[in-house]
C-alpha cells in the first residue's frame, strides 16, 4: 500500500479543481483511492514526464504526482486538464 501526503499547496489546488469541477469529485477521489492501492493499475495510466509524473483521472484531467517508489509514497503537486499539467 501507498501513502499520499497531501501538502497545504496541493489541497488549495483540489478545493480549486473540485470546485470548478463538481461533477469529478467522485472520479477524482475513486482516482485517489486506487493510487494508494495500485499506482500502476492500467486505468490511471500512469507515466513520466518531466521530472514528475502522471495518472488518470479521466481523458481529460490529471494530477501530476512526484512519486517516491523507495518509499512508498506519493505526493500529489497539481491537478487539472492536459495543458495546466503538461503546459500544452
Amino acid at each position: 500500500m501507498y501513502k499520499i501526503i497531501f501538502t497545504a499547496s496541493y489541497e488549495e489546488r483540489a478545493r480549486k479543481f473540485l470546485k470548478k469541477h463538481p461533477d469529478l469529485k467522485n472520479q477524482y477521489e475513486k482516482t485517489l483511492k486506487l493510487m494508494e492501492l495500485n499506482p500502476y493499475h492500467p486505468s490511471l495510466r500512469l507515466h513520466k514526464f518531466s521530472e514528475l509524473f502522471s495518472v488518470s483521472i479521466n481523458m481529460q484531467y490529471r494530477i501530476s504526482i512526484d512519486f517516491q517508489i523507495e518509499d512508498d509514497k506519493i505526493i500529489p503537486i497539481d491537478v487539472g486538464d492536459h495543458k495546466q499539467i503538461y503546459g500544452k
